[in-house]
C-alpha cells in the first residue's frame, strides 16, 4: 500500500507484500523501486533457500548495490573471494565489482538489498527468465 502524507510518499508494506519475482531457489520481493523513489534507490528483500548455489558471478556498472543480513548463514562473493556472512552482516559492494551469493546451509537465508541509484529492477522479468530456462525442461 502506498500513501500520500504531507506531499511525501509514505510506502506501508507487510511482510511478504511488494513485487515478488520467483527464480527457483530464489525469491525477490521488490518494496520500492524507481516508481516511489524517483530513482534516487531501489529496496528488495531476497530469500534464499538451503542448497541455493546463485546464479553466478556477475557486476552492476550503473549500481552501488548494499546487502544487509537478516537471518541464516549465506555465502557472499566480493570479486574473487567467497565469504559466509552472519545475521547482522552490512556489505557495500561498489559498481563494477564482481559479486554472487549462495546458500549452502540447511537453513533459509535472508537479505535485505539496496540498489543506489535505483533502476535496476527493469532488469527483473529478464533474469527471471534467465533463471527460467538454466532450469531445464
Amino acid at each position: 500500500m502506498t500513501v500520500t502524507a504531507d506531499r511525501r510518499d509514505l510506502i506501508l508494506l507487510e511482510a511478504g507484500e511488494g513485487r515478488r519475482y520467483e527464480m527457483g531457489g530464489m525469491t525477490a520481493v521488490f518494496k520500492a523501486d524507481e516508481v516511489e523513489t524517483g530513482c534516487g534507490y531501489s529496496v528488495s528483500e531476497w530469500l534464499l533457500a538451503p542448497g541455493f548455489e546463485g546464479g553466478g558471478a556477475h557486476s552492476h556498472t550503473a549500481n552501488d548495490e548494499i546487502f544487509y543480513v537478516v537471518e541464516g548463514k549465506p555465502d557472499i562473493l566480493i570479486d574473487r573471494i567467497w565469504q559466509t556472512v552472519l545475521p547482522g552482516t552490512f556489505v557495500r559492494i561498489p559498481g563494477g565489482v564482481d559479486h554472487d551469493f549462495r546458500n549452502r546451509s540447511r537453513a533459509p537465508a535472508k537479505l535485505l538489498n539496496l540498489f543506489i541509484p535505483g533502476g535496476f529492477e527493469r532488469e527483473m522479468p529478464a533474469i527471471v527468465s534467465w533463471f527460467q530456462t538454466q532450469a531445464g525442461p
